[in-house]
């Protein structure tokens, strides 16, 4: 079984096998998280990245990590909050859903995920949180020898003391 993490800092200095940039539909860099993993990445990552020609809300595909301590970067598209009753929860947990999918199927063991959605999406972060927690909880019981660690990597307190209590409360259910 995996095991679960909740930290604060700075995604792009994470030392796995992938870490989740929550992209942009044109995969071609933007603000927040995928902007700073594209500056740390390099330029290398956006001339892959306009290879795979983007990427729809709830998927996700994969490219090499370059400049990062992550050997890949898998890149999902997570929804814009409208207000919760069109389709944002079942969206952004196929964000996870996919993210692991890809990693299982590129052998990747260890990721590391932000908080998909919760930045200029506007997604409330209790919401996001539960809605992560519960899906990597479903996915990694259904496979509980593919992954060695799963990390959420939290920008600020709050987020990390909101994103904590959500993946503790579903530990349990394991």
């Amino acid at each position: 079984m995996a095991s679960w993490e909740v930290v604060t800092g700075n995604i792009v200095q994470c030392e796995v096998d992938a870490i989740v940039n929550a992209a942009n539909s044109s995969l071609l860099g933007g603000g927040g998280v995928d902007g700073a993993i594209h500056r740390a990445a390099g330029p290398d990552l956006v001339h892959e990245c306009r290879l795979l020609a983007g990427c729809k809300t709830g998927q996700a595909k994969i490219t090499k990590g370059y400049r990062l301590p992550a050997r890949h970067i898998i890149h999902t598209v997570g929804p814009v909050w409208r207000g919760g009753s069109n389709g944002e929860p079942e969206l952004l947990a196929s964000c996870y859903a996919s993210s692991l999918e890809l990693a299982r199927k590129h052998g990747l063991r260890s990721v590391a995920f932000p908080a998909i959605s919760t930045g200029i999406y506007g997604y409330p972060m209790l919401e996001a949180a539960e809605v992560a927690a519960l899906t990597v909880a479903e996915q990694l019981s259904a496979t509980p020898d593919d992954f060695e660690q799963v990390l959420f990597v939290c920008f600020d307190a709050r987020a990390t003391a909101i994103y904590a209590q959500a993946v503790n409360s579903r530990l349990g259910s394991l």
